[in-house]
């Protein structure tokens, strides 16, 4: 059963989302405020984050880069704002998704499902399978969330994580940028092209003697080869 973290000052919200969670298979646990996140993502493990922006001692941005110091935990922001910087700000701060108050529940765990299935998870209604790919000395396992290179754990950003799994997944088959900015980043986001070649870069660096695995297709976009 996986396990979901709320984060908002709004009893009602967190109350709403709980309800709708837990009768769809979920375990949740709940936070008030930036603060309590952080201290109950340091005692405990969870599979996703539902986190509000503004919130009291300690707003949900601040909260998600000290939650990413410790742990890699997917984040979906939730906020009453929807201007593009507070949305371009929240990825740039490492979260998954981005939902704009007011919403439904339905909708908030739809992403979730999204979200969980996009890091090798699986939703409570599905099944569950330990993916693994290993290409030489490259060792990628999604379910996990680990790539080493050589035996090397290799640090790669919650984003590079999630583009690689992706390119992996879809492996000796073209991806186009525009592609890959729509099923990594989410159909909402509102980058360009740059964003995938900037990621796209930083990950073959990390990826050190198996960064040609990721061939660049001219005026096409990526191909990883398998």
């Amino acid at each position: 059963m996986h396990k979901i973290l709320i984060v908002d000052d709004e009893d009602a919200i967190r109350v709403g989302l709980r309800e709708y969670a837990e009768f769809m298979g979920y375990e949740v646990d709940e936070a008030a405020d930036g603060m309590e996140a952080v201290l109950k993502c340091r005692e405990s493990d969870y599979d996703v984050i539902i986190m509000d922006v503004m919130m009291p001692k300690l707003d949900g941005f601040t909260a998600c880069k000290e939650i990413k110091k410790i742990k890699d935990i997917p984040v979906l922001m939730l906020s009453a704002r929807s201007e593009e910087y507070d949305k371009l700000f929240g990825f740039e701060t490492g979260i998954d998704d981005y939902v704009t108050k007011p919403f439904s529940p339905k909708e908030v765990l739809a992403r979730i499902n999204v979200i969980i299935s996009r890091n090798g998870g699986k939703t409570p209604d599905g099944g569950e399978g330990h993916e693994i790919y290993n290409f030489d000395g490259l060792n990628i396992d999604i379910t996990a969330r680990t790539v080493s290179v050589d035996g090397e754990k290799a640090d790669l950003s919650p984003k590079e994580y999630d583009l690689l799994f992706y390119l992996v997944k879809n492996k000796n088959i073209a991806l186009s940028r525009e592609k890959l900015l729509t099923s990594v980043w989410g159909y909402d986001f509102y980058g360009d092209d740059r964003t995938v070649d900037t990621h796209i870069k930083t990950l073959r660096m990390n990826l050190g003697a198996y960064k040609e695995r990721i061939t660049t297709l001219r005026g096409v976009g990526y191909r990883f080869e398998g």
